[in-house]
Formats: structure tokens, sequence, C-alpha cells
């Protein structure tokens, strides 16, 4: 046990100093020296892949399994391979037509949707839900761990878990809404991000080599010791000595190659945050070497975790339950801050990123359309859009903990991860057919995105909340109303399956099926078509006044210059404005003035 006054210093202290990295950063870029033209900075940003889930559920899931934490780690290593295909031109589009978020580009490619954005926003709020949860699971294990104590029961101000997660959206209010920026990069967020990345690494090797060379004698001597106990050599063998799970172990990969690129974090670090894509190749590779180092002793410490501890110890603890069972007093304190680099990096970018869309696609059009919004036409809402995204932070933090109370001890960090994978994975054939295909639309997007959530939501939440108690028995084990075929993990029969490659099966199928059918139906109409020939061929157009507009309107400049003043402010709108001081108040915009005003305020 370690002194909660010092766990507490040090905790904040290393907040300070990622807070003090990231006011730097600001200040450099304000400067024009931007910490993104790095490609260092910017490789070492897509760590935050690796969350509370690398950081402890990988140990816990070796020593249930062996190898098969393995997947989630391969599949984005086999993205990278891709890399140069399908990030490049995600980038390339982004950076062509002001594009911010997944919501955004998913919207945009079919003719700015706003109803398909707001239905993007919403599967990510629900999806993500449960990935938030991991991460307070996580953190809070971690800080019992260091201080002792165990959950007690009592009033809601008396549970610690509730405290630290709002103490984690202050931070993140500190870190990605200080100020509002039209391009949504956050060059003081990219440079904590990739200092977290550095520390958790650092700390996970630092466990990793004084368990195997510290308390054994080398990989070796674990794994000479481990064979002589049955239960452990059975996690050395391919398949735990059974027959190898093929679909389960192709459905896990496919998940993590879809998330790595479709999670709102990784777009945020991958796609908005890149300053150059030339920096593509050399991130694909340091990212890969990166997951291939953190995941080096991932096995030794399950195994020797279990060999020191015995195998009914918490596994998903072995990183700090270990350096503290042997008095290492310091090195856990490391580990727990490593916990704590990956647990925080995560919640920063993600909230961060999904506040974004619900603002933008979700809250601020309701708003306008209500008519609530900007009432006079010097009116600056700069204010009003930071607050919105402080609230949607906090709220989706506090969804996080509920879900945690709620079902967070029912499944293993790994599982709970693996339900938010299969919900992103939702957005793969609206986002990845749109950018080869020009014969997607919006109602093929739509109709394919809703049905997959909705097979989602059924296969796999659902469960998780009846294996929580919070629903009948017979509803997992009978189906609705005892008809057997609609088990929700038993889906018209199909059995022999894990819930994740089950639920995976169906919502892909259905999700894909409607996508094409409903696009094949009905051909795209002129502002999807448009759209189309934008995303399809981004490599034919430069992105500049060479690029055609597909715009009729009679927008007047006085009606532009009041709508930016109102949404921008006037320094940012006088900007947007440029180029149209000469023309009357009165008269017609042209298209070129009208798409600026349209990509800065969108």
């Amino acid at each position: 046990m370690i002194s909660g006054s010092l766990v507490l210093a040090v905790s904040l202290g290393y907040l300070a100093l990622l807070f003090a990295v990231a006011a730097l950063a600001d200040r450099r870029a304000a400067a024009g020296r931007s910490v993104i033209a790095s490609p260092w900075i910017y490789a070492l940003s897509w760590g935050v892949y690796c969350t509370a889930w690398t950081y402890f559920g990988s140990v816990g899931r070796a020593a249930a399994g062996g190898i098969w934490f393995l997947p989630i780690y391969l599949g984005p290593t086999v993205a990278m391979l891709l890399a140069w295909i399908v990030l490049r031109k995600m980038v390339r589009i982004a950076q062509s037509y002001r594009i911010t978020s997944i919501a955004d580009f998913i919207a945009s490619r079919y003719g700015k949707s706003p109803g398909l954005a707001a239905a993007v926003t919403l599967i990510t709020v629900v999806g993500i839900v449960p990935y938030i949860a991991l991460q307070v699971k996580g953190v809070s294990a971690a800080y019992q761990l260091l201080l002792g104590e165990h959950r007690v029961a009592g009033g809601w101000w008396q549970d610690g878990t509730l405290w630290v997660t709002l103490a984690l959206a202050f931070f993140t209010i500190l870190f990605g809404t200080r100020h509002l920026d039209l391009s949504e990069r956050h060059e003081g967020m990219v440079a904590a991000i990739a200092l977290e990345s550095l520390v958790k690494l650092g700390a996970f090797l630092a466990v990793g080599i004084y368990v195997t060379w510290g308390l054994f004698d080398g990989p070796a001597d674990i794994w000479a010791r481990a064979s002589a106990v049955p239960d452990l050599a059975r996690l050395m063998r391919l398949g735990g000595g059974e027959g190898f799970a093929y679909p389960q172990w192709f459905a896990m990969s496919l998940l993590a190659m879809l998330s790595v690129l479709l999670l709102p974090r990784q777009f945020q670090m991958m796609v908005v945050e890149c300053g150059d894509e030339r920096m593509i190749p050399r991130a694909a590779w340091v990212f890969a070497a990166y997951l291939f180092a953190i995941n080096l002793f991932v096995l030794p410490l399950a195994i020797g975790g279990m060999l020191i501890l015995g195998p009914g110890a918490d596994a998903e603890t072995f990183v700090i339950s270990l350096p503290l069972s042997q008095g290492a007093v310091g090195l856990a304190l490391l580990a727990g801050l490593g916990g704590m680099s990956a647990a925080t990096g995560m919640l920063i970018v993600e909230t961060v990123a999904v506040s974004t869309m619900v603002c933008n696609d979700l809250v601020m059009p309701a708003l306008l359309r209500a008519g609530l919004v900007g009432g006079r036409a010097g009116g600056d809402v700069t204010r009003l859009l930071l607050a919105i995204r402080r609230v949607a932070i906090v709220g989706l933090l506090l969804l996080g903990y509920i879900y945690f109370r709620v079902a967070g001890d029912v499944y293993a960090l790994v599982s709970i991860g693996l339900i938010s994978f299969a919900a992103v994975a939702q957005f793969a054939p609206a986002l990845f057919g749109g950018m080869w295909w020009k014969g997607g639309t919006a109602r093929g997007a739509m109709a394919g995105l809703l049905a997959g959530f909705a097979v989602w939501g059924y296969t796999l939440m659902l469960p998780a909340i009846a294996k929580s108690g919070w629903l009948p028995d017979g509803f997992l084990d009978r189906g609705p109303l005892g008809v057997a075929a609609l088990r929700p993990e038993a889906l018209f029969g199909l059995t022999g399956l894990d819930n994740i490659t089950h639920a995976l099966f169906w919502s892909m199928l259905v999700n894909v099926g409607l996508y094409v059918a409903v696009s094949l139906a009905r051909p795209p109409g002129a502002r999807e078509a448009a759209q189309a020939l934008l995303f399809v061929d981004v490599y034919d157009r430069d992105g500049g006044a060479a690029r055609p507009v597909f715009w009729r309107g009679r927008a007047r400049v006085a009606d532009l210059d009041a709508l930016a003043r109102r949404l921008l402010g006037p320094e940012r709108a006088a900007r947007a404005m440029a180029g149209a001081d000469g023309a009357a108040p009165a008269s017609i915009a042209d298209a070129a003035l009208v798409e600026r005003v349209e990509q800065q305020i969108a």
C-alpha cells in the first residue's frame, strides 16, 4: 500500500506536466512552429490506440487465453500495410474539404446529409460508452490497488471512482476545449498524447523487464516453470490445447483493423491532426513498432504473475500488483502512472472528438432550426459552442461511469472494449464504400447504419445489460417471448461462435446488404453524385479553384457576413469574408465566397 497523499501528488504533478506541455505546444503553434509538422510526434500520437485495455486488459486476456490477446494488435498492424492507400485518401479528402470528424466525413460524402451526420453521432455516443467505462474501470482498479482500498457501499459522494471520473472530465476540458479552433486541430493535445504514449510504453517495459529478469532468470525460466504446471502449460499452446478458433481470431483481427481507422480518437489523430500526408508512411511503421514493443512482455507478465501470485489473482492488475508484492513501491507507482496515461489519453481525445460531433451535428443544428441561436446579427456564439462541448464531455464521462456501475463487473476489460469496436465497425461500409464506389447513396448508408447498429444493440449491448441482472434470465436463454430463434447470442440458430463474432457476422451482413441493395434500388441525386465525384476522384482534383463548386443560389453578401459573425466572431468572420470588401452588401455572393464561408462554419 502507498500513501494516498503521495499517489495524489504524483498524479496531479503528472497531469500538470501534461498541461504544461500542451500549453507550450499551443504557444509554438501560434508562433508558426507547429508540433504536428514533426513526423515523430504525429506517429507517437497514434499510440492513443493503446488504452487501459492494452495496459491492463491484455495481460488479463493472456492469463485466460494465452496468445488470444494478439488479434487486437495484429489487425492494426495489417492495417498499416494499407495506410498509404486507405489512410492517405482519407487525409486528402479531409484536408481538401475541411472535414473535422468521422460524422462530417460520412455525411459530406452523401450530399452533406445532416440526418446522416446526426445518426453517425448518436451511434458513436452509444457505442463508445462501454469503451469509456473500460477506462474508468481500469483507473479505478489501479488506484484501489495502489492505495490498498476496496470499493465500499455508501452514498454517491463517497464513491472515489465518481470523483476520479469528474476529475478526468475537468482535465479533458482543459486539454481540449480551452479555445475554439476552426480547423479542429489541437496541437497541444497532440503533444501531450505523444508524451503519454512514451510514458505508458516506458512504464510497461520497465515492469516487464523487472518481472522477466528481476523476478525470474529470463523468458526461458518463465516458460520452463510454467511447463510444469498443466494449467499454465496450456496457455503456451496454440489454441489452448483445443481446436484453433479461426472465426474468432479473424473476427477480432478484422474488428481491430477497422477500429484503428474508425474510432473517433483515431480519426482525430490520424486524419484531422495530420499536418502532411507524406508523414503517413513513417508514422505507419513507427506505430507498428510501437504495438510490437508494448506487447513484448504481455505473456511473461501474465504467466509470471500467475506463478508468483497464484492463478486466482486478478491478472488485469499484474502490472501493478507484481511490483507491489515485491516491495518495489517506486516501480508500482510508475506502473500506476503508465496506466493513468493509457486511460487519460484515450478519454481526452475520444471525448474531445465526440463532443465536437455532438455540438456540430446534434445540438447546434437543433438550436439553429429552433431559432434559439444568434438572435442578433452581431451575436458571437463561440462561447456557446465551447459550453456545449464542455457539457458533452462531462455527459459522456458520466455515461461511461454509469455503464461501469451497471455492467462493468460482468465483463473483463477486453470484452468491454470489443463491444465498442463492434459498434464503430458499423461505419465501415458507408465510409469505405463511399471512398471508392460512386453508386452509394445517403438512403443506402442510412439504412445500413441503422440496421447494423440495431443488430449490434440486440446481440451485444442488451446481453451485457441482461447479464448484469437488469433483464430477465430467460431473455438470453430462451429468447424474447420464448422464441428460441431470437436468442440474442444465437440469432436464428447460429451457434458455435463467441458473442463478439456472432454479433459482428449478423450486424455486418445486414449493414452491407442494405447499403448495397438500397443504393442500387435508387440512383443518387445530383448533390450526392457531385459529392461522390469529389470523394472518389479526390486525387484528380487539387482542392483549390480548379475543383467544381456544385452550388446555385442567391445568397447576399450581407447575409453571409451576418451569419459568419454570429457563428465565428468578428475577427474570424472578417477572414472568411476576405475578398468581398469591395462588394455591395446587397449584391449576390459568388460560388467561391459561399463555399469558403460554408467550410469555415461547417
